[in-house]
C-alpha cells in the first residue's frame, strides 16, 4: 500500500498561518458588528403621491411613516412635469400660447401685447413663476444647464418669463436641480434626505459646487447620484470630492440588479476611492417589476436577509400601489413600513443615517505570515500526490512559493497575491480535508460486521472533522481579502467558479493516486496516468455516452446555480424550503451542501466500510468534496459577515449529517430486505 506522509514541519506552517489569518478575521468581524445602522428610506414623492391617492393630507401621511419607522425620504431633482403638477411653476409652449390668442382664449393683454409684437414663437417654451424661490432656483438651473444662449428673460408687466429655446415634450422631463422646498418639507417632517441630483452635460467645477450649495442646511443622510453618471464627470469628479470631504457626507451606491457590486455610473470608481471607503453605504431597491409580485411578508423577509447578508445599509422601498384585503392603501403601506422596522430590531439593527465601514486593511506582516500557511499548504498537497516528492524538495518548493507571496506582501505590492492566495485556500483546503479523512480509513481495516450505529458515528465524526479542515481554509480565504474594499464589494473575488469545480480535480488525482477503481475492489493503484490510459482506451457505449452527458449537465447545472447572474430557475418548492430554512436556522444553510455534499461523505464512510465497487466510493467521494469546497466558497462572498458565514456552514453540518443518517439507515434497511428476499429465494 502506498504511504502519504504528513511533513510535519509545513503542518506547523499552516499552523502558524492560521493564528495569523484568525487575527485578522477578528479584526473583521469587529469591524462588522460596529455596522448596524440602517437607513429605511422611502421617495418622497412615493408618500405624496399616497397621500393623493387616499385622499389624505400630506403631512398626516408623513406622520404616519415617520411611526412606522422611516427614517429618510429620497428627493429627486424637479422637472416641468412634476411643477406643471404643483403650480409653483408653469412651462407653456408656444404652439399652444398662439393657438389661445387665435381662438381668443388668451385675455390677458400684456400676453396678447407680446404675441402681436412677434416675440412669442411656437418653436419656444415659456416658463412663469409662481413661487419666488422655485422659480429662482428653475431659471438657474435652466441657465446651466442650457446656456444663456436659449434662456432669454422676457418682462410680462411685473412678471418675468422665461423664453427657452427646447422641445417642449424633452423639457418636460429634464432634470432641474434639487427642489428645496421638498427637502425643507422632508425636514420639517421629522426626516433625513436622501438627496439624489444628477449630471450636467459638460458639467463644470461651478456647476458642482451649485448643487452641493443647494444642499447645505439641509439635513443629509446620505447623497446616491441619479442616473449612469456621477457628479462632475468626466472633468471635475475631483470637485464633487472636495465638496463630500468639506460636508462630511455620506455616498451611497446603488446595488447592481445581478447583487453583484453597484449599478454602474462613470466616474465611480474615482469618486469613492476619493470621498473614502469609511463614506460609503451599498443601497438597495427592490426593482419595480418584481414588488408586485412579492407578498409584504416576502419583501419584509427580504430586507431583513439584504442588511445581514449584503451589508446592504440604506434600504429604498417603493409603495405598494394595491391594498391588501380588507386595508386601505394607506393601512397596507403602513403595515410594510412598520414590519420591515420590527423585523431589522429584531434581526439586530438600528434605525437611522446608514452606517459606514471604519478604514480597515490589515497588517502586511499579518499578511506575510498567513502566505507561509498557504504556500505550506500547496506543497503538502503536491506531497499527497506525488509520494517521490522527497522532503528536501518540498522544503525547496516551500521556500520558493513563500518567497514569492511573502515578500510583495511585506514590500506592500501584494494585490494579486492576495487574491492567488484566497484562490488556493478555497481549492487547497477543502480538497486536503477529504484527502486527510481518506488517508484515514486507508488505514483502517474495515471489519464486514461493523454495525450501523458505528458506521454513523465514525462518518459523523470524519464529517466534522473534515469540516474544520475545511474552515481552516475558510479562515485563509477570508484573512486573504478582507478589508474595507471587499467588505463594500469595490472589489469581488471573481474565482468562484473555478472553486466549485477545481477542489473535485483535486481530490479526483488523489483518489486516482490511492485506488484503482477499474477493480472494484478498494485495491492500490498503479497511479493517476495508468488509469487515465485505461478511460482513455474504453470502448464506448452508448447507454455510456447517455451517463456521461447526465453527469456533464448535472455539473453545468451545479455551477450555473450558484451565484446572482446564471439565469437558472429556482423552483417554487425549493423557494418555499429556503425560507423555511432561513427562519429555522440563523443563517441559511447551502442546499449544495445539505442535502449533496455532507450526506454523500455520510454515504462514502459506508460504502468503504460496506466494501461496495470502487466506481461508487469514488463518485461518493467526489460529491463529498462539494460540501467542502461549499464551506469554504462561502466566505469568498465578502460582502457577507464573516459570523454569519461560519453559522451558515454550521447549519449546513449539523442538517447535512442529520438527513446522511437518515439515508445510512434507508439503504441498511434495503440492503437487508435485498438479502432476505434472496435467501427466499434460496431457499425455494
Amino acid at each position: 500500500m502506498k504511504v502519504f506522509k504528513y511533513n510535519k514541519l509545513l503542518v506547523v506552517f499552516i499552523l502558524v498561518g492560521l493564528i495569523a489569518a484568525l487575527f485578522i478575521d477578528v479584526q473583521r468581524n469587529g469591524v462588522e458588528r460596529q455596522n448596524t445602522s440602517v437607513d429605511l428610506a422611502i421617495d418622497y414623492e412615493g408618500l405624496v403621491e399616497l397621500a393623493e391617492r387616499e385622499g389624505v393630507a400630506p403631512e398626516e401621511v408623513f406622520r404616519q411613516a415617520k411611526e412606522a419607522g422611516i427614517t429618510s425620504m429620497a428627493v429627486y431633482e424637479t422637472t416641468f412635469k412634476k411643477l406643471n403638477a404643483n403650480g409653483k411653476t408653469t412651462a407653456a409652449p408656444g404652439s399652444e400660447i398662439l393657438q389661445n390668442y387665435y381662438t381668443g382664449a388668451l385675455t390677458d393683454p400684456l400676453w396678447q401685447a407680446l404675441v402681436k409684437s412677434g416675440r412669442i414663437k411656437g418653436s419656444e417654451v415659456y416658463v412663469t413663476g409662481h413661487d419666488a424661490q422655485t422659480f429662482k432656483e428653475v431659471k438657474e438651473d435652466l441657465l446651466r444647464r442650457l446656456g444663456p444662449d436659449r434662456v432669454a428673460s422676457l418682462q410680462v408687466g411685473s412678471e418675468e418669463v422665461l423664453a427657452v429655446k427646447a422641445n417642449y415634450e424633452a423639457l418636460l422631463k429634464m432634470n432641474l436641480g434639487m427642489p428645496t422646498d421638498e427637502m425643507k418639507a422632508v425636514n420639517d417632517a421629522g426626516f433625513y434626505v436622501i438627496a439624489r441630483p444628477s449630471n450636467y452635460e459638460k458639467a463644470e467645477k461651478d456647476d458642482v459646487e451649485a448643487v452641493f450649495r443647494r444642499l447645505d442646511g439641509v439635513k443629509i443622510s446620505e447623497v446616491v447620484f441619479s442616473g449612469s453618471q456621477m457628479l462632475g464627470a468626466p472633468k471635475e469628479l475631483q470637485a464633487t470630492i472636495d465638496a463630500f470631504r468639506e460636508r462630511h457626507l455620506t455616498l451611497g451606491l446603488i446595488e447592481d440588479t445581478t447583487q453583484l457590486q453597484f449599478y454602474k455610473q462613470d466616474g465611480l470608481a474615482e469618486v469613492s476611492k476619493g470621498v473614502g471607503y469609511d463614506h460609503i453605504a451599498r443601497l438597495y431597491a427592490i426593482p419595480k417589476d418584481e414588488q408586485p409580485k412579492l407578498k409584504i411578508d416576502t419583501a419584509v423577509e427580504r430586507w431583513a436577509n439584504t442588511d445581514e447578508e449584503r451589508n446592504i445599509r440604506i434600504d429604498l422601498l417603493r409603495i405598494y400601489d394595491k391594498p391588501s384585503p380588507n386595508m386601505t392603501l394607506l393601512e397596507t403601506n403602513m403595515k410594510y413600513f412598520s414590519a420591515t422596522r420590527d423585523l431589522l430590531q429584531q434581526k439586530g439593527f438600528n434605525l437611522g443615517p446608514a452606517d459606514t465601514f471604519t478604514t480597515f486593511y490589515p497588517s502586511r506582516l499579518l499578511r506575510a505570515v498567513m502566505m507561509l500557511g498557504v504556500a505550506a499548504a500547496a506543497v503538502l498537497y503536491l506531497s499527497l500526490i506525488c509520494p517521490r516528492l522527497k522532503p528536501n524538495y518540498q522544503y525547496i518548493l516551500f521556500v520558493l512559493f513563500a518567497a514569492c507571496a511573502a515578500v510583495p506582501m511585506l514590500m506592500g505590492n501584494g494585490t494579486k497575491i492576495r487574491v492567488l492566495a484566497a484562490f488556493a485556500s478555497a481549492n487547497l483546503f477543502p480538497a486536503l480535508a477529504v484527502i486527510w479523512q481518506l488517508d484515514r480509513i486507508r488505514a483502517i481495516t474495515a471489519k464486514p460486521g461493523t454495525s450501523l450505529v458505528k458506521i454513523i458515528v465514525t462518518a459523523v465524526l470524519a464529517l466534522f472533522t473534515a469540516g474544520i479542515m475545511s474552515y481552516v481554509g475558510a479562515a485563509y480565504l477570508s484573512g486573504s481579502l478582507a478589508d474595507v474594499e471587499y467588505l463594500l464589494e469595490v472589489n469581488i473575488f471573481r474565482g468562484i467558479k473555478l472553486t466549485f469545480i477545481l477542489p473535485l480535480i483535486l481530490v479526483a488525482i488523489a483518489f486516482l493516486q490511492r485506488y484503482d477503481i477499474f477493480d472494484g475492489k478498494m485495491d492500490d493503484t498503479q497511479g493517476v496516468l495508468a488509469q487515465l490510459r485505461k478511460i482513455m482506451d474504453m470502448p464506448i457505449r452508448v447507454k455510456t455516452l447517455i451517463v456521461l452527458f447526465a453527469v456533464l449537465l448535472a455539473g453545468v447545472v451545479f455551477v450555473a446555480r450558484s451565484g446572482h447572474t446564471s439565469g437558472m430557475p429556482v423552483s417554487n418548492l425549493e423557494l418555499q424550503f429556503r425560507a423555511f430554512l432561513e427562519k429555522a436556522f440563523y443563517a441559511r444553510p447551502r442546499s449544495k451542501e445539505l442535502l449533496i455534499g455532507h450526506p454523500a461523505f455520510m454515504l462514502a464512510a459506508m460504502a468503504w466500510y460496506r466494501k461496495w465497487p470502487t466506481m461508487v466510493f469514488f463518485g461518493l467521494v467526489i460529491l463529498a468534496t462539494i460540501g467542502q469546497g461549499s464551506m469554504v466558497e462561502t466566505f469568498a462572498h465578502m460582502r457577507t459577515p464573516i459570523y454569519m458565514s461560519f453559522m451558515r456552514g454550521i447549519g449546513g453540518i449539523v442538517l447535512g449529517a442529520g438527513v446522511g443518517a437518515v439515508l445510512m439507515v434507508l439503504v441498511h434497511l434495503w440492503q437487508v430486505l435485498i438479502s432476505a428476499a434472496k435467501g427466499r429465494k434460496a431457499e425455494q
